[in-house]
């Protein structure tokens, strides 16, 4: 009779398939309770997403503010170092004064710079701390020779087809006369703010805003003032331009990519053509650039990116929506799919791009020199010395030197996405158009905004413009236009966050 052991061990033919079994049991469990992480992140996100009711905007006067536009429009006052047009500068400012004048018998102004204008409306409640809604007077210039590529002249302000069309419309007259709009009519109704409101208009943004937005920002700083929020130019309502999405969603820039150039730079033997090396200056220069585009900054799908997706997910179809949500298991699918995209890979990694390229002057001679300058838009979270070093690295045993130029500006903070004053602002958007999603995104520009870091504990980067991808050509481009309709919704958005930013908490929840 075989030992108890044995009478208890099953056949070994048996074994193979009992294992099989529990390890199928197993893998099916973890398959389930996958699943159900799944649909449980999917549903909480969109729980997430609390219904505002809508509210009727302010009363505006369509015909009249777009004629204000529109001779705002029609001074020139174009940003350039030798200030050429400083007599167009002056007359917008008399045009302000002229077609507000409640606001200017009730808020103060001081002058910074060659033309930058600092308001202040103090507040009833000195303990309030204070807020500042940036816009910026200048414009860029009009791309000699495309002046007949414009349905109307560039600097007409033409009032047609439902839009006032020029340089300056949508970027940032719109904005700047759509504030002072709505601080005209607030004023007028006797509203006053709790907290004290700065308005703070560059004249130089388009160059860097050191004359103006700097001048402003270092003042307040000497003063001692810790602005609550501030909020600038930046990421637009869209239309069809969020993978996924149909609908409208509002992006709230909530940080901005930094700033910085790398000047590459290979030296060899001039000579004639005739007699050349092995390797010239030019093609050591080249095989250096084609290296710095075949080996980028490494992608993140993290942070402001991942807050996006998260928060447009429950806008989107059923597959789609299930992945948005559940980017820690579905992140690298996602992330190469945005890589794809120009627009989007630029939101997941420090982007480096040649830019000018210089080297020889005839056909038959060999350069000494050549230098290429590589441009780089620094993701928040890396430093401008950590893409310096990837660039070295990458261009080890190449006889280049690289090299900084001098203005670099560093990614900025990352801003608050959710509650506090993020929330006034989505709150003061969708209760005038709650088909809008709101979402933070990252501006891949800069803005005069970028000077307040330090200032304000909060920075962000938002304009209530409308726009497709078909309208993006027209921004620095030919055709810039803004709608009539779009110019009161924008009113009547500066006007309500106003009033909300006046009531209630400090910090108000999300709506």
């Amino acid at each position: 009779m075989p030992p108890p052991e044995h009478r208890l061990r099953p056949p070994r033919g048996r074994a193979l398939p009992a294992l099989l079994q529990r390890l199928g049991l197993a893998l099916l469990g973890a398959l389930i309770v996958l699943l159900a992480v799944m649909a449980w992140r999917t549903w909480r996100l969109a729980a997430a997403q609390t219904p505002v009711a809508a509210r009727a905007g302010v009363a505006v006067d369509a015909d009249g503010a777009a004629r204000r536009l529109s001779q705002a429009v029609q001074l020139q006052t174009v940003s350039t170092p030798q200030d050429t047009h400083a007599a167009a500068f002056e007359a917008l400012h008399q045009h302000l004064q002229a077609s507000f004048p409640a606001l200017h018998a009730r808020l103060s102004r001081q002058t910074f710079g060659r033309h930058a204008l600092l308001y202040t409306w103090p507040g009833s409640d000195p303990k309030a701390q204070p807020i500042a809604l940036l816009a910026h007077q200048d414009v860029v210039p009009v791309a000699p020779g495309t002046e007949a590529t414009w349905t109307h002249p560039p600097y007409s302000g033409a009032i047609a087809e439902g839009h006032i069309w020029g340089r300056g419309a949508w970027d940032d007259k719109g904005s700047l006369m759509a504030i002072f709009e709505a601080v005209e009519l607030l004023v007028r109704s006797g509203f006053a703010p709790r907290q004290t409101v700065y308005l703070a208009l560059g004249a130089d943004e388009e160059l860097g805003g050191e004359e103006g937005a700097r001048l402003i920002a270092q003042h307040l700083r000497q003063q001692g003032v810790k602005l609550r929020f501030v909020l600038d130019e930046g990421l637009l309502i869209t239309h069809g331009m969020v993978p996924g999405v149909s609908g409208p969603v509002a992006l709230v820039g909530v940080a901005e990519k930094g700033y910085m150039t790398l000047k590459l730079t290979t030296k060899g033997q001039a000579g004639h053509t005739s007699m050349p090396p092995p390797r010239s200056t030019v093609g050591v220069l080249g095989e250096a650039v084609a290296r710095v585009e075949a080996h980028p900054m490494p992608p993140r799908l993290e942070g402001v990116p991942q807050q996006m997706l998260e928060a447009v997910a429950p806008r989107m179809s059923l597959l789609p929506r299930v992945l948005m949500s559940n980017l820690w298991l579905t992140g690298p699918l996602v992330r190469s799919q945005l890589e794809a995209s120009n627009s989007a890979n630029a939101m997941l990694r420090s982007t480096l791009v040649a830019t000018v390229f210089k080297a020889g002057e005839r056909e038959n001679v060999l350069p000494g020199v050549a230098t290429a300058w590589v441009n780089s838009r620094l993701l928040p979270g890396d430093s401008s010395q950590r893409v310096e070093q990837h660039v070295r690295e990458v261009l080890q045993g190449l006889d280049v030197s690289v090299d900084a130029e001098p203005q670099r500006v560093e990614a900025s903070a990352i801003s608050r996405s959710s509650g506090g004053d993020f929330a006034l602002i989505e709150r003061s958007l969708r209760e005038l158009q709650p088909e809008v999603a709101v979402a933070p995104g990252l501006l891949v520009g800069g803005t005069d905004s970028r000077h307040f870091d330090g200032v304000a504990e909060q920075v962000y980067r938002f304009s209530p413009v409308h726009a497709a991808s078909g309208d993006m050509s027209r921004f620095h481009g030919s055709n810039e236009r803004i709608a009539v309709s779009n110019l009161v919704q924008m009113v009547q958005f500066y006007e309500r966050l106003l009033r909300l930013a006046s009531e209630g908490p400090e910090r108000p929840e999300r709506p």
